[in-house]
């Protein structure tokens, strides 16, 4: 859902980013085997693969409304990702390879170049239509670098926690859009205290979906 000003510019959005109700979005000691760490992803995405323009459903089905519109809305618009390292992958300090390609396999969803914001870069590669890129960058240059890539197009901030609470202190964010899910995780990586922590900065529309989750919808002022 784009939403917020500034039409005629490339703007920097996070789109459908999940957290829980105490604000957290990925737990501690992520592993090969546990992306998220401690926190099952099926507890903050279920509103997400219950819909059906969920990439990868396998069956016919699924619910339609807010949640899908926002599932289906994710790539329109969007010509290059910004990541952490985090995102791309558990592998800490410096490379031992470059073996690791991502957990997405041979066909990565972002169908756009992709930066991964690291203390250690190594070549960039292509899988299929992504070609992931390496920076050792602060937000302002990292930014700069993807909206060069993206082609006039709209650049997403994929995440994760730090990465975007980086991009927030930094004052780049365009526009936000969180789904608050009814659980409690009780530690791990915190978005927020509170959304109304942003609203000195953003606007903020609050809508509840069927789902159980309630989306967030930030826009500068």
């Amino acid at each position: 859902m784009t939403v917020g000003p500034r039409p005629g510019t490339q703007l920097l959005k996070v789109q459908n980013f999940s957290v829980s109700a105490d604000g957290i979005a990925a737990g501690e000691d992520q592993t090969l085997e546990r992306p998220f760490g401690h926190v099952d992803p099926g507890r903050l995405f279920a509103w997400a693969g219950a819909t059906a323009s969920w990439p990868n459903r396998t069956g016919p089905g699924g619910s339609r409304g807010l949640d899908d519109h926002l599932v289906r809305d994710f790539h329109h618009g969007i010509g290059a990702e910004i990541m952490g390292r985090n995102k791309f992958g558990p592998v800490r300090g410096p490379w031992p390879d470059e073996e690791w390609k991502g957990w997405w396999g041979e066909e990565p969803p972002f169908h756009t170049p992709v930066f991964v914001l690291t203390h250690h870069p190594r070549p960039s590669f292509t899988l299929s239509d992504t070609t992931f890129h390496f920076l050792d960058a602060d937000p302002v240059t990292a930014l700069e670098r993807a909206r060069e890539a993206a082609g006039g197009k709209d650049v997403r901030l994929g995440g994760g926690v730090t990465t975007i609470r980086e991009f927030l202190d930094a004052g780049l964010v365009d526009t936000l859009h969180v789904a608050v899910s009814p659980v409690e995780l009780g530690t791990g990586l915190k978005l927020w205290d509170s959304p109304e922590e942003l609203t000195d900065r953003y606007h903020l529309d609050v809508v509840p979906s069927p789902s159980g989750v309630t989306h967030h919808l930030f826009w500068r002022k």
